[in-house]
């Protein structure tokens, strides 16, 4: 890139200004002096170019120059709105140095200046250099906004230092296109949601704390800047229990014309929180009226499971409806089933207790659900409910038991003509309902349910909510037409709206977009394989066995692993007579081939193996003896939304049969 002849003369008049300001070019003369006496020999009359840079490189001249030179970027790529955004770079005087920064809208600079007090950490050692550790991350969601910290060691104090530029006035969210003055930003009510993560050495993540900032302080304060301490409580059972302390620092840019006073800003939130507490006192009332009507209806719905309200991962009652909003997932899913098939890759994660006891309550917001990348099935069911409802279908998630009376969450779709189809969240699969007639003959023939569900208490989305007031709540009798009011009890959709709509100050904040996967799945498919060969292969040779690997065996698994993965995905087997065929080819007469495939939804090959070795069938294969035998694994990564992964594994072997 070449600068305009007046641009080139300004840059090197500030490099010179800089190298004069360091006295670099007396520094240089001395070091030059004492490498002539220390490095040159009597015989040798001068020193090369190359000899005096590796004099300065070695005594840190050059090191200290290229720290005090800034380079600004003024052309920076626009962000993807689908990906997650990487901490925008400042220096210490929080001079902006490299941003895509629209100079008509309004930003704020969120600052992450370290945390202290993270007391679980008290003990853990430093981590020496290149050694696997621990980490913490911090993920961010504002107005449609993602970000992600860089991971940082676990320690009672975290060495967090990172920045976050959030545009506050979205003209994609319907605000206008000139500059928001500091009284339009304060009736802006979005809080900036905060979840830390804990990644541990094996990539297994927990959830630390969650956290709403309210941001509006800033408004008021001087300059526009202004300094917090914010206390993160820990998730669940924990949520009353401090689990550390963050330092940030918020800064408008660009900087405010003029501030409000503390106290304009201290009385509208005082007044949101009024209006949010009586808005939520109300719907509390109401809801204590529809139950006690539903239990009139027959003294034994006592012990359905309506679920009205249910906890968050702070210990906070929400209703129900408030988990579930239309979501559209933009280009990174292309259906309904794809979808049910990306809900499914989540890893599933019951709510954790500290002790015996029965199931923990917590159903997570979608942002800490997405950033630990796993869930209970209430979480699955809500973002598949929410997914679905973005592509256009309705769709409920119902609230029931499975076989042994165990509590469950599914999702229903009703079709235009009638059809009712559940949706199970946590493996993919439909099923088609079709209720039994309890009116019938004994003898009869009814259709048998191949769904597992036992009993349905309620149905809800975004908008409804519905009890079943059947006789039976059994699901094999149950009849989901939802309009009729003698068989399933409804809720008054203006009390739903009243807390749940989107923008009432009682619901949760708007549902963060789905990011594209950061993974190479070519690249991760490798690693595992090899990784796998090297266990493989050590697994043999206690056994006392050598291994020969196949790579053209290998690489014919590839199709079968490509047709499982689309099965699941649209439930249509195809490709399977070319891999036979193929298969057919590559054994000669003689041999006996056999294969075993198995699916994961994690990338730790270790644990993957040991999980393979339990299985007798996979045993048989990567402990084969025999003549000429011959070992094949071929794996196979899919990429999903949010750095989810379907891994598929397969393990073959060829060998000649002795009888």
């Amino acid at each position: 890139m070449s600068l305009p002849p007046e641009k080139a003369s300004e840059l090197k008049q500030l490099i010179h200004q800089q190298l004069s300001k360091m006295d670099v070019h007396g520094r240089i003369r001395e070091i030059l002096a004492e490498t002539i006496r220390e490095e040159l020999a009597p015989d040798q009359q001068h020193l090369s170019t190359e000899d005096l840079i590796k004099a300065l490189r070695r005594r840190g001249i050059i090191d200290d120059v290229m720290k005090e030179l800034n380079f600004v970027t003024d052309n920076v790529d626009q962000e993807l709105p689908s990906s997650p955004k990487q901490p925008i770079c400042f220096d210490r005087q929080s001079t902006l140095k490299k941003t895509n920064i629209d100079p008509t809208r309004r930003y704020l600079y969120l600052q992450v200046l370290g945390g202290k007090a993270f007391l679980e950490h008290l003990q853990e050692p430093e981590p020496l250099p290149g050694q696997v550790c621990s980490t913490f991350t911090l993920c961010l969601h504002y107005r449609n906004q993602r970000f992600r910290s860089k991971p940082v060691p676990c320690a009672c104090e975290p060495d967090f230092h990172d920045g976050f530029l959030l545009e506050v006035h979205r003209e994609s969210l319907g605000d206008g296109t000139r500059m928001a003055d500091s009284t339009t930003m304060l009736s802006i009510s979005d809080p900036i949601h905060m979840v830390l993560i804990k990644t541990d050495i094996f990539g297994e993540t927990t959830l630390v704390a969650s956290y709403f900032l309210e941001w509006r302080s800033v408004l008021g304060s001087e300059n526009g800047v202004t300094s917090l301490t914010v206390e993160l409580m820990g998730v669940g059972t924990e949520s009353k229990v401090s689990v550390g302390i963050l330092n940030i620092k918020l800064e408008m840019y660009p900087p405010l014309n003029q501030t409000l006073s503390q106290e304009v800003v201290n009385t509208q939130l005082a007044l949101e929180r009024q209006k949010t507490a009586e808005k939520e006192r109300l719907f509390l009332v109401y809801a204590k009226q529809w139950w006690r009507e539903y239990l009139q209806i027959r003294p034994s719905h006592n012990s359905r499971l309506v679920k009205i309200f249910a906890q968050d991962e702070n210990g906070i009652n929400r209703p129900v409806c408030s988990y579930v909003k239309p979501l559209r997932a933009g280009r990174l899913l292309d259906t309904p089933r794809q979808a049910a098939r990306f809900v499914n890759v989540l890893g599933y994660e019951r709510a954790p207790v500290i002790g015996g006891g029965g199931k923990q309550e917590q159903w997570c917001t979608l942002l800490a659900f997405l950033c630990r990348n796993k869930g209970d099935c209430e979480d699955h069911a809500n973002l598949l409910c929410s997914l679905l409802l973005g592509y256009g279908l309705e769709a409920f998630v119902c609230v029931g038991t499975k076989a042994k009376g165990v509590p469950h969450a599914w999702v229903m779709t009703c079709g235009t003509d009638g059809t009712i189809t559940f949706w199970e969240s946590l493996t993919g699969h439909r099923y088609i309902h079709k209720p039994a007639n309890p009116d019938e003959p004994p003898l009869a023939e009814q259709p048998k349910p191949l769904y597992p569900y036992r009993t349905v208490g309620c149905v809800f989305n975004h908008q409804m909510f519905l009890g079943n007031c059947q006789p039976s709540d059994a699901v094999e009798t149950c009849v989901f037409d939802l309009n009729d009011e003698s068989k399933w009890k409804p809720m008054s959709e203006e009390a739903i709206k009243s807390v749940c709509a989107p923008g009432a100050t009682t619901s949760l904040p708007p549902f963060p977009p789905l990011c594209a996967s950061t993974i190479d799945a070519s690249v991760t498919s490798n690693e595992i394989e090899m990784q796998l060969r090297l266990l493989v292969s050590e697994h043999r040779k206690d056994l006392g066995l050598t291994t020969v690997w196949e790579d053209q065996l290998s690489y014919l698994l590839s199709p079968a692993l490509a047709s499982y993965e689309f099965e699941r995905t649209t439930s249509i087997s195809a490709g399977n007579e070319e891999f036979q065929d193929a298969i057919r080819r590559a054994v000669p007469d003689g041999h006996t081939f056999k294969g075993f495939p198995i699916h994961f939804v994690y990338r730790n090959a270790r644990r993957a193996f040991a999980t393979c070795l339990r299985s007798p069938f996979c045993e048989e294969i990567i402990c084969c003896r025999g003549d000429q035998v011959r070992l094949a694994v071929r794996v196979r990564v899919f990429t999903y939304p949010e750095s989810a992964c379907a891994v598929w594994i397969m393990f073959a072997c060829k060998y000649r049969s002795v009888l």
